[in-house]
């Protein structure tokens, strides 16, 4: 047989070869910790559906946020858990509360050594478990709620965290926030919008993380899976209302997205690799029907393959010191 002198195969000769010709890599530096706190812990409480991932106390927090600085990410994500909820999810905005005490004692712990997050919705902190109040027919009150979450943003931005991820998907909630940070005088603080967050099937483990009380669903104001262009048009909103960067989530089953936004997007884009991505890859591991480690690495990487400057991940750390070992 005669064949044309086009041999792609010499480029994956050997792990040598292979890494010299490797499109897209992996950093630390690309990578956000999602971390949860928990208002009362004593120690800390494993999540049974994401194995590995627990709720933290304020000392196990801080020693996460050190251990992500000596790995070299890019970030942690701070999600709060209070003792106590309310129809209105008022501590959300004490500035003592669980989340923005965390974000305190996270700030103390690295200064600026790494870049804190901290999430910027009501859902953790509502007895309904919505993102939103409600109204009088049990609807999200889409304005009331925006007005909410640009007073919460500001007591975050106060307690030291140096970009706010508004997570709720409310209309305006871009404009709002950013136009409370800039008359508080918190220029500086950023906003990484989840611009296009869809309601998925794939949140399930992180209703056990943060103890939901949601019954129902999200669907009024989280998208719907089947829909494409309109990803295209919350981020071009996004965008307008001052968003520093752009959000994707879920990651792994809207990789078509990720790819869509980031070919327009002129702000850096990030996906959030979720839960039930987690678990999923986790269990099937723990059923020795994947290898763990491999399984991991290539879902993180058709992230970033698919576009995606950043990606938030529960892995992070475990990624990081992985890539540690390897150099």
């Amino acid at each position: 047989m005669t064949f044309p002198n086009q041999r792609p195969r010499r480029l994956r000769t050997t792990p040598a070869m292979r890494r010299l010709t490797a499109e897209t890599r992996l950093a630390p530096a690309e990578l956000i910790l999602p971390a949860f706190i928990r208002e009362g812990l004593t120690e800390p409480n494993p999540i049974t559906s994401m194995p590995g991932v627990v709720q933290h106390t304020t000392d196990t927090l801080k020693r996460a946020a050190a251990e992500a600085v000596e790995l070299g990410l890019g970030g942690i994500m701070l999600f709060g858990i209070p003792e106590t909820r309310d129809p209105e999810g008022t501590a959300a905005l004490d500035p003592d509360g669980v989340l923005n005490k965390a974000i305190r004692d996270v700030r103390a712990e690295v200064g600026d050594d790494l870049v804190i997050m901290s999430d910027v919705c009501l859902d953790e902190f509502t007895d309904h478990g919505h993102c939103g109040v409600l109204d009088a027919d049990g609807y999200v009150d889409n304005d009331r709620t925006v007005e909410i979450y640009a007073r919460m943003a500001v007591a975050q931005a106060e307690a030291g965290a140096h970009m706010l991820g508004p997570s709720g998907m409310m209309d305006g909630q871009i404009a709002a926030i950013r136009s409370a940070l800039d008359e508080a005088g918190h220029v500086n603080t950023s906003l990484i919008a989840y611009a296009a967050k869809y309601a998925s099937a794939f949140y399930g483990p992180f209703r056990e993380a943060v103890d939901s009380q949601l019954k129902g669903d999200r669907r009024t104001y989280q998208m719907d899976a089947g829909n494409r262009t309109e990803a295209l048009r919350e981020v071009e909103l996004d965008l307008a209302e001052g968003a520093d960067i752009i959000m994707v989530k879920p990651a792994m089953s809207y990789l078509d997205i990720v790819a869509d936004v980031a070919a327009m997007s002129p702000v850096p884009v990030s996906a959030y690799q979720i839960s039930g991505e987690y678990a999923m890859i986790e269990a099937a591991a723990a059923n020795g029907w994947i290898d763990r480690r491999t399984a991991i690495t290539e879902s993180v990487l058709g992230i970033r393959r698919a576009g995606a400057h950043t990606v938030l991940t529960y892995w992070a750390a475990e990624l990081a010191g992985w890539m540690k070992e390897s150099r």
